[in-house]
């Protein structure tokens, strides 16, 4: 290794300016809440790269903040396929890549939401359609400059360069894993991802569990580590803070007292533990987990300990007592200091265990409330750009409270939103005007970004069920009438038979180039 002689003066020099720059950098309102310069520049390399991340997120920054001022909504699709998005170019202004289409659709191993595909699955997708987009630009370029001015007049312009936002989910793993992800988002050349409070693993689907949330401050580490490596890499890479605490059933860990308010626990005494009724009744044959939880829950008189205190309360001064001594903190209350609190108010401990309904993974059980995806919203928000509190039902009441509260502590704050494929919006009482009207009613709450991220499934299944079905109904002369002809019809739809979609144009122009060889 040859040794190299430096001049320290100018080494911490070169740090110290560079440290200013990014301080410098962290002045604007997006990164206000930053203040670890120092540290972010020790982690860089010496060697500094400009990334197409940066310019596509400061570009969706600016189409949201338009939408903000405006009480208006980008709406667009989930995608994973360039020649869908070439399209979705011409009517949506971003495009969004969900990592459970990817994971259905795009990797060796298909399966459901459970983001247990490589951590690379998605990034590499990104990678893929930012160069779809380049290559569709470049191609109308080429295309436009042939042409004289009055002709460009008359022909159409798209901006295929949508930003792209992608799926995170739950950071894939540890810290350093979560970390490798984030940089092969802004290396792909995505504008925005979106990380969650979800558990890897913990999903179920089929027999009727809910989501597993991890605790708050392992939350608020993933969207740090993602957050750190943009800063170390320089890039204004954006970031949408997803919460799935509405509907989860489970936490990890009672860890942070943050989380002891919604916890659940036993307040039967002499009750066998959930694990021994769970693997009793399996053994028995018992083939619905859901049946026996339910059971179980019955006989253990679950509730959070709140509830514990004003159930075993002689009076309902003595809980009105207790729960005034709550409302005091200034923080989060622990268990033990709850439990010390029912003591003084009731002049009895108050039984309460949250060990025995524990399940077989060793989740805790959790209750759900607007006041905690409130609070985890507002502990995420210093991490990032948008809050999105997920939900899989349309409530425009839980939609304003959880997003009026949030501005109150951050007046301009931004929000995605996203609908599901089973949307009950009939079964919630929607008419078709209620249902067309609603995304423009939660824009004004400051949903500016919405999305509906499985079309790649739900869309595609349909389409090609139909398409399918008129090819086996009536064969060709079907595929003809009511495929090709139509599409033909409509400009820019016909596919490689149209010169200019395919790319014969930009090729034949290459050829051109290097046969003048201009000097």
């Amino acid at each position: 290794m040859a040794i190299i002689e430096i001049d320290l003066d100018a080494e911490q020099a070169a740090f110290e300016k560079e440290v200013a720059e990014v301080e410098a950098w962290w002045k604007s309102p997006r990164h206000a809440a930053l203040r670890r310069a120092r540290r972010v520049v020790m982690l860089r390399h010496s060697q500094r790269r400009e990334y197409a991340s940066s310019t596509q997120a400061m570009k969706l920054w600016n189409i949201l903040q338009e939408h903000l001022r405006n009480g208006t909504h980008e709406l667009t699709y989930g995608a994973t396929d360039p020649v869908v998005i070439g399209q979705m170019a011409k009517y949506q202004q971003t495009v969004y890549v969900s990592g459970a289409v990817c994971g259905t659709t795009r990797v060796l191993e298909p399966g459901i939401d459970h983001a247990d595909y490589p951590w690379d699955t998605v990034p590499k997708i990104i990678d893929q359609i930012y160069h779809s987009q380049m290559w569709n630009d470049q191609r109308q370029r080429n295309l436009r400059m042939s042409r004289t001015r009055e002709e460009r007049s008359k022909m159409p312009f798209v901006d295929y360069m949508a930003p792209i936002i992608a799926d995170g989910d739950m950071g894939f793993g540890g810290l350093t894993s979560t970390i490798k992800m984030a940089k092969a988002f802004v290396e792909a050349g995505v504008a925005m991802i979106h990380v969650d409070d979800l558990a890897s693993g913990m999903k179920r689907f089929t027999i009727g569990q809910g989501r597993t949330l991890v605790p708050i401050s392992e939350y608020e580490s993933r969207l740090c580590a993602v957050r750190m490596q943009f800063d170390i890499m320089g890039a204004d890479t954006m970031l949408l803070l997803r919460s799935d605490c509405i509907k989860a059933e489970f936490i990890t860990s009672c860890i942070d007292p943050r989380d002891h308010e919604y916890i659940v626990g036993a307040t039967a005494q002499n009750i066998e533990p959930f694990t021994a009724a769970m693997t009793r009744a399996i053994e028995g044959g018992e083939t619905n987990p859901v049946v026996v939880r339910k059971q179980w829950a019955q006989t253990a008189g679950l509730m959070t300990f709140d509830d514990a205190v004003k159930s075993q309360a002689d009076s309902e001064d003595q809980y009105l007592s207790y729960n005034a001594e709550i409302s005091k903190a200034e923080t989060a209350l622990s268990l033990a200091q709850r439990r010390e609190k029912a003591r003084q108010a009731l002049g009895k401990d108050v039984y309460f265990d949250w060990e025995l309904p524990r399940s077989l993974q060793g989740q805790y059980m959790y209750k759900w409330s607007v006041k905690a995806a409130i609070e985890r919203c507002l502990a995420a928000a210093p991490f990032g750009d948008l809050s999105w509190p997920r939900m899989d039902f349309p409530d425009e009441k839980i939609v304003s409270e959880i997003h009026n509260a949030v501005r109150a502590h951050y007046p301009n704050r931004m929000f995605g939103y996203g609908y599901t494929n089973t949307y009950d919006w009939e079964g919630n009482g929607f008419s078709l005007q209620d249902i067309k009207e609603y995304p423009s009613r939660v824009a004004k709450h400051g949903a500016v970004f919405q999305i509906q991220p499985t079309w790649p499934i739900q869309g595609f299944r349909h389409y090609a069920d139909q398409c399918c079905e008129v090819l086996h109904r009536d064969g060709i002369a079907g595929y003809y009438e009511e495929i090709q002809k139509p599409a033909l019809a409509r400009p820019g739809i016909g596919g490689d038979s149209t010169l200019e979609l395919s790319g014969a144009y930009l090729a034949d122009a290459f050829f051109a180039t290097i046969g003048a060889r201009d000097t």
